[in-house]
């Protein structure tokens, strides 16, 4: 079964930057928008990234919004967050996954519209 697979994780002290990389080959992908979650131990999963098919539209969740900036690269396949002033409550464990259909603008955020999930990729913000 296709999964998308995620990169680029680490250990970074607060303010830092990180980028991550989600591999996302083949059809069931390269026709979708694609989204960034994130999960820290004991919480639910949080949204933090979309971005569309054409990559013309991202949309952030408040809690990163003007940090974080998502992209993709259709070419490759590739679909990557790019993580500024990192804060310890970023530490969580980073998924990425492929957005199926929306109806309404909040679709965009909620978990149960997206499949495909990779394994997910842990950083760790230091203070």
């Amino acid at each position: 079964q296709a999964q998308p697979v995620e990169s680029g994780g680490g250990l970074v002290q607060a303010g830092g930057s990180l980028r991550l990389s989600c591999a996302a080959s083949g059809r069931t992908f390269s026709s979708y928008a694609m989204g960034w979650f994130r999960q820290a131990p004991g919480k639910e999963r949080e949204f933090v990234a979309t971005i569309s098919l054409s990559a013309g539209i991202t949309y952030y969740g408040n809690s990163v919004q003007g940090r974080f900036m998502i992209s993709r690269d259709s070419a490759k396949n590739m679909v990557y967050l790019q993580m500024n002033d990192l804060k310890p409550e970023d530490t969580a464990v980073y998924y990425c996954a492929r957005l199926k259909v929306i109806s309404t603008a909040s679709d965009r955020e909620n978990p149960y519209k997206y499949d495909y999930w990779g394994q997910g990729t842990q950083v760790t913000v230091s203070s």
